[in-house]
């Protein structure tokens, strides 16, 4: 049980990041190859991993070199997954790189004690091995994470849909109450599901939370393991997402397809929608926005999740990537 104290001002501070994190996405897809917990969540993903891999001839490096020092334990180095990869992989790959030989050797001597180091991860607090570690971080990005960002970051989208309801509702405090099966929220402490054998208290003393929404992350937060460092929870995700591009409902080509009504539908549910927020937007009525909602969620263009008293629809892959292509076609949204 991770158990997180919050003052006033903590919770004045904490937010919930813009877009996925490239370092802790590396981190836990690894933990998902290690594992078939879950994997009928992650099939496509990873067959397509797996083959890529092998393809790129970094099979055996991922399994040598990666898995060892992000083993699905209790503990996996914080150096791994610095703060400033919320700003991006390159600025996150600049922090591993910079990171200081004295900290390098403490944690992965953590790891050693925790879960076992293989015998060349000392070698990590000189720069000419972290350098090739990084090399070799960046390329499994590429194989594993990068191709699927555009999947990632529409769930993002739709998370912090969600979790935006739950604060105009009810604050800062609603968002972490609403956080999912893994959270309770008993004020001043968000008591969270976390790894068995861990059992710790986490004092923020006004320095916010960052939460992060994590694709990969299936089942319980995870957070730095040392106090002092930024905050963070790590967060599974739950939504489907939204789009960033949103065309006119009554764009020739959508309704074409579509019909106005369920045109309207599925642009009103690019940022997160109820039904009777449908039901406005289309100028239905509640029971007609419902039934356009179960079409476009039969075709695999929306998801609905029970989001309190009502049903919050939003929009999978294929639905967002749709609008997009409408956007582009009718010049009213973002490539």
């Amino acid at each position: 049980m991770l158990r997180v104290h919050f003052s006033d001002a903590d919770l004045a501070r904490t937010r919930l990041c813009t877009d996925s994190d490239p370092l802790w996405d590396i981190a836990i897809s690894l933990h998902r190859l290690q594992t078939r917990q879950g994997r009928w969540a992650y099939a496509e993903w990873h067959r397509t991993t797996r083959r890529r891999l092998r393809e790129q001839g970094l099979e055996r490096a991922v399994r040598n070199v990666l898995m060892p020092l992000y083993p699905r334990g209790r503990y996996f180095p914080d150096f791994l997954t610095p703060f400033q990869a919320s700003e991006g992989l390159d600025a996150g790959l600049e922090a591993v790189l910079a990171t200081a030989p004295r900290r390098v050797r403490a944690e992965i001597g953590v790891l050693d004690r925790v879960q076992g180091a293989p015998a060349w991860a000392g070698r990590l607090a000189e720069r000419t091995a972290r350098e090739e570690f990084v090399r070799l971080l960046r390329a499994y990005h590429d194989v594993a994470v990068a191709p699927y960002e555009d999947e990632v970051q529409a769930r993002v989208e739709a998370e912090r849909a969600a979790r935006a309801r739950a604060f105009m509702d009810g604050g800062v405090e609603g968002m972490l109450a609403g956080l999912g099966p893994w959270a309770r929220w008993e004020r001043p402490v968000l008591y969270v599901d976390y790894h068995p054998a861990v059992d710790r208290d986490l004092r923020l003393e006004g320095r916010g939370m960052l939460l992060v929404p994590s694709y990969f992350n299936l089942q319980r937060p995870i957070t730095f393991a040392d106090p002092d460092l930024p905050p963070v929870l790590v967060c599974p995700l739950v939504h489907e997402p939204p789009a960033t591009a949103v065309p006119d409902p009554s764009a020739a080509p959508l309704t074409t397809l579509l019909g106005r009504a369920r045109a309207a539908t599925l642009c009103a549910v690019a940022h997160g929608a109820t039904t009777g927020e449908i039901a406005r937007a289309a100028g239905v009525s509640a029971s007609s926005a419902s039934r356009h909602a179960t079409a476009l969620r039969d075709a695999g263009l929306i998801a609905s999740t029970r989001h309190g008293g009502s049903v919050l629809h939003t929009l999978t892959p294929v639905g967002a990537s749709m609008l997009r292509a409408a956007a582009r076609r009718t010049g009213t949204g973002v490539p």
